[in-house]
Formats: C-alpha cells, structure tokens, sequence
C-alpha cells in the first residue's frame, strides 16, 4: 500500500478536534502533546495524524487497528487491579520517532514507507462497540496504548466516557510528552497513566522526537492531578544504562513520589536499533538496585519472565511481606485484592486495588 493511499484511509477516517486552538489566516494550533504544531490549511502535524483542513483541526476518529484483551500487567501496571484484564486499543501514529520502537509498524505509519502496510490492520468501529466488547469480554479496564495515545485524545475520551459511566477504569500508556492543557482535560476520565522515562539525556531525548523536562513534568502532574501513575524505562545497553542516568532517573521519580513504581525493562533489538546487544538480568538487577537507593519503594524488572528473582513481586514497603507474587504477566498471588494494606503490619500500600 502507497503511502498516500493509507493517508487518505486515515484521513477519512477523522472529526474536528477540540483539543486546539483557531489563529488567524485559517492557522489552527494543536495542544495534543507538547509539540504545539501550529499548521497553515493542507499542512499536518509532527504525529503526522493531526491536520488543517481549511482551518480546521482534524483528528483520528472511528477506528482502530488494533484491539485485544491483555493482562493490565503487560502494559505494565503493578499496583493497578492486578490480575485483571484490560481491553487495549489503538489507532495510528506517533509525536516520537523512536529507532527502538517495539510497535514501529503502528506507531510509525505515514513516516516510515515500511509500515505502510498498517492499513490493512485498520478497522471502523463505534464507541460504544468498543465498550460492549471490553463489557463482553469480562474486563474492568480500558487502555488506550500501541501507538502512542496523546495524539488520538479526542477518540479516547470519547470511549471513556462512556466506559466510565459503564464502571470501567481507564488508562494511557504513554510517552508522557503533554502539554498541562491536555492533562487537565483528560484528568476527568483517567484513572492511571503509564509514562516512558525513555533516558536522562535531552539530547538523546531530542533524538527521539521529545524533550526530558516536559516528560519529567507530565510525571509530576498526572500524580498531582490524582492519576494512578507508574513509570517505565527501557534498559538499552549503551545508550541509558549507565549508574549515573540510572540514578538520575530514580532521584528525578522518587522527588516526585516514593510510591510511583518504576519498571525497568529489557531491551531486545528491534526496529532500526539492532546495535545494542539485549538487556541482561544482571543490567536490570544493577537498575533496580539504584532504584532502591534512590529511595523508590517498589522497583520492577521486566521482560525477563523468571530471571530476576522477587523484582517481579511487589513486596510491603515497611516490614517486607510478600504481598503479589508474579510470573512475568501471571499473578499467582495477592493478598492485597480490595483493601490495599498488608495483612502483616497494616501499612497502605499505594495503587487502585479494587
């Protein structure tokens, strides 16, 4: 499939969007995500999804190419419903570029020609479809993911609002690269955000399409505004393992909170970025270790199902009570189902237990 031909399937498939602002001369500001894109009619935004259509801002809307019935524990959220399942949906495009991108045939649609064939995947679909499915389906949360969310916020909230009327949790799995216009206008809706901390480097950040300081601020508002937030970073030999970024990172989470759990992931080539070997257990370990002395209270390790020991489980903060036990995204055990609080010594242990 040409590009152009899948442009213009994506392009059909759009309404105004309501997260812009109109200028003068038929010039439309976008404040999806922090790139701002200020677009003149005919001209389309760095996601390359968003677009001026003689003055108008369109947005994707009406499809997905992709929807699937996942554990909330592959997205990954720890200290959300653990054990339940989350009806996962996504559309087209990114505001990032990233060379490691596990998603690359979805996320980079319309800017890479080999993920043209991404049209294919496309499917129209209603709101409220996707709500009876999740419904049908027995999940309690909806998760808009596999691309990358922020720049499809129109179609998100207008299934979660009918999800949460439903009694549905609702989550993004996102690079966390916001405007705070964005986040407060999402904040009615979601329940949890899952965030890349992709590196400590602005440079390297700028490489990928971002900025650190507006991720590191999107972390820090999605928690003020009472959204449910964990971070991840994937570990990358070579480019983000170093003590020093690692502990960056950490310090930068747990100034934050203490209490936002932190993923540190492996890494497999994949994509454009074929260089670095794999991720080890003992890189991870190394990670986690950092975390813990940064100050972090629950550190994570994953993509390593069975290799790295308890950083899979999630273990009480105060006198170390095993708590949920896990096999990469199996949950074998959880004593904290609906009251939140170890069973040993009381303490609260922060997440959405249901």
């Amino acid at each position: 499939m040409k590009s152009r031909a899948l442009s213009e399937i994506l392009d059909a498939l759009t309404q105004t969007a309501f997260f812009s602002e109109n200028q003068d001369d038929g010039k439309v500001r976008c404040y999806a995500c922090a790139h701002r894109c200020t677009l003149k009619p005919g001209q389309r935004g760095i996601c390359l999804m968003r677009f001026n259509q003689e003055g108008e801002l369109r947005a994707p809307w009406g499809y997905v190419a992709a929807a699937n019935i996942d554990p909330i524990e592959k997205k990954p959220f720890m200290h959300f419903l653990p054990g339940a399942s989350a009806m996962t949906f996504g559309m087209l495009g990114c505001n990032f570029h990233c060379d490691f991108c596990q998603n690359w045939v979805s996320s980079q649609a319309l800017r890479d020609p080999a993920s043209n064939g991404a049209g294919r995947y496309v499917e129209e679909i209603t709101p409220e479809e996707l709500v009876a499915y999740a419904q049908h389906s027995g999940t309690r949360i909806i998760a808009s993911s596999y691309n990358e969310p922020l720049i499809t916020s129109e179609w998100a909230v207008d299934i979660f609002k009918l999800a949460r009327e439903a009694g549905l949790y609702c989550v993004y799995v996102s690079n966390g690269f916001a405007t705070p216009e964005i986040l407060h206008a999402l904040q009615p809706y979601l329940h949890g955000m899952k965030i890349d901390l992709k590196c400590m480097s602005d440079p390297h950040y700028r490489e990928l399409g971002g900025s650190l300081q507006v991720v590191l601020d999107s972390i820090s508002l999605a928690h003020s505004l009472g959204m449910w937030v964990e971070v991840v970073t994937l570990v990358i030999p070579d480019f983000n393992d170093s003590n020093e970024e690692l502990w960056d990172a950490a310090k930068s989470i747990a100034s934050i909170s203490a209490d936002i759990p932190w993923h540190v992931t492996a890494f497999y080539p994949t994509y454009k970025h074929t260089q670095s070997p794999p991720t080890s257990a003992e890189i991870l370990q190394r990670a986690a270790d950092i975390g813990q002395e940064a100050g972090l209270r629950y550190v994570y390790a994953g993509n390593l199902p069975g290799r790295v020991g308890s950083l899979e489980d999630t273990y009480c903060s105060q006198c170390n009570t095993l708590l949920i036990e896990r096999h990469g995204y199996s949950v074998f055990k959880n004593v904290l189902a609906g009251t939140g609080q170890c069973p040993k010594c009381g303490t609260k242990i922060a997440g959405v237990w249901g």
